[in-house]
């Protein structure tokens, strides 16, 4: 299998959407479609609850919207969980947990250059959880480690549920809290996150990718064994060059960037353009060139995403739709430019 490139399009998981038939359409306007997560349709939609279906120890309390992680009813239950670990079913997404992904995976979807689905990666999850002490689950050694093995399989049974739809299948994996590792306030070194994400993603089978909208450590996140980096370019763009010797080895190992470029939130999309846009990405590109990364190299390794999710805006979907279109004619101007195909 491999990743399409040149520009194609896709997107992150969360949409704003109450209306499923609406949301599933919106996903599927794009080159490499996806499922979405509808956090605003239920909370057992929130991309936190979704990889925790199954997981020792946790609870959902949706009427005050959280996480409930017990530490003692975590070594109450890991015996039955332990016997079961073989067990398929423990890592499938149920329709309790997604309105949208079981109704995706009865697509014919075989025609597309890729599709694409997402799960949240152990180290956020990790940061975000916390035990009866308030303590973060990535403080726990035990349960940290069984919950890097967890996702990963987890990220492996949708992957098999997705290639048999597509061959040429992907996740990503979503990661915001590594914006927050190299914090002094983390309290979890970036020598640790970096072991972990190394186990995470050799047991991963297929390829797969991490997206986030924030600044982490670039060299940090180039340098980890994943197949597409997708981010904020949009925000962050101008940093993100400047990490060009690792972007170039990450590209040259056979890697894809995925370019976050519209802004879906409502101030940022009112006050900008698809020219404006279209020069924005050219500077980056230009930014690029001295380094050897020309658009040669670059552009068939390259796929062009909204630049973050939109969840709280005014208008709730309205501005997040208006993004996907001008996405889509962004794309088509830059492959025209450049002659790129239809796939990478």
């Amino acid at each position: 299998m491999s990743i399409p490139g040149n520009c194609l399009t896709t997107a992150m998981g969360i949409l704003p959407h109450t209306d499923v038939d609406r949301a599933l359409e919106l996903a599927l306007s794009l080159d490499i479609p996806f499922w979405p997560q509808l956090p605003r349709l239920s909370y057992y939609e929130d991309m936190y609850v979704q990889v925790s279906e199954n997981f020792p120890g946790v609870r959902i309390d949706e009427k005050n919207q959280r996480i409930d992680f017990s530490t003692e009813r975590f070594y109450e239950e890991l015996p039955a969980f332990l016997e079961r670990m073989e067990d398929p079913d423990l890592y499938r997404l149920s329709e309790r947990y997604s309105a949208v992904y079981h109704r995706f995976l009865s697509l014919d979807l075989s025609d597309r250059p890729a599709i694409r689905g997402q799960m949240e990666g152990p180290i956020s999850f990790g940061f975000s959880v916390k035990d009866e002490n308030d303590r973060p689950l990535i403080y726990d050694d035990e349960v940290r480690g069984l919950l890097i093995d967890f996702l990963a399989r987890k990220v492996n049974t949708m992957g098999d549920e997705l290639r048999a739809r597509n061959p040429n299948a992907f996740m990503f994996v979503d990661e915001p809290g590594l914006e927050f590792l190299f914090s002094a306030l983390a309290g979890y070194t970036d020598t640790a996150a970096r072991q972990d994400l190394d186990t995470f993603f050799s047991s991963i089978q297929g390829k797969r990718g991490v997206h986030l909208c924030g600044n982490p450590d670039w060299d940090f996140l180039l340098n980890t064994s994943m197949d597409v980096l997708s981010f904020n370019a949009f925000g962050s763009g101008d940093r993100f060059v400047n990490y060009a010797p690792s972007l170039r080895r990450f590209l040259e190992g056979g890697g894809v960037i995925g370019w976050g470029i519209v802004p879906a939130n409502y101030d940022d999309y009112r006050a900008t353009d698809l020219t404006e846009l279209l020069d924005h990405l050219e500077r980056l590109w230009d930014a690029l060139e001295p380094t050897g990364l020309t658009r040669e190299k670059l552009l068939p390794r390259s796929l062009l995403l909204p630049a973050t999710c939109a969840l709280v805006n005014p208008d709730r979907e309205h501005t997040v739709e208006a993004c996907y279109d001008l996405l889509r004619e962004l794309s088509h101007r830059v492959r025209d430019r450049y002659g790129l195909g239809g796939v990478g």
